[in-house]
């Protein structure tokens, strides 16, 4: 599974303990930035890892700012892609089940880093409803999403 990684400032810290975890655990890791903690803009990193995801070029994404929001608003700008904001493992849970997320945002001033690696690792364990017979509404749900324009 590759997971493409991006944050701000704000969320560096978080991000490079997340993708130094994820790749101790086997999985491949792009990291788009920042790579440095200093001041930085989050829509270009949410437009990267975006961008990555829509292209096919990793499974899923991690984006990471003070409170998540502004990066959970820049993902979600471009069609196809459903980016939550995950507080708790249950969070994940249905953003994957019933919402076939497929950008997971943390908010790093209100999380700290062991609780978002076991919120990680419950969205990306957590398969779609929607691939089930009984996940129709699920499916249908998010193929009204993606037909927004």
């Amino acid at each position: 599974m590759k997971i493409a990684l991006g944050s701000d400032h704000a969320g560096f810290f978080l991000k490079e303990y997340l993708r130094d975890r994820l790749k101790s655990e086997g999985f491949d890791v792009v990291d788009l930035g920042t790579h440095y903690p200093d001041p930085a803009d989050y829509p270009i990193y949410a437009q990267k890892v975006a961008r990555t995801v829509l292209a096919g070029e990793a499974d899923f994404g991690v984006l990471i700012c003070k409170t998540g929001l502004g990066m959970s608003i820049a993902a979600n700008r471009f069609k196809g892609i459903r980016a939550g904001l995950c507080l708790t493992p249950e969070y994940a849970e249905m953003a994957r089940r019933h919402n076939n997320a497929n950008i997971i945002c943390f908010g790093a001033g209100y999380i700290d880093k062991n609780e978002a690696y076991d919120i990680l690792m419950k969205f990306l364990n957590t398969p779609f409803d929607g691939d089930k017979p009984a996940g129709a509404r699920h499916k249908r749900r998010v193929e009204l999403i993606d037909k927004t324009d």
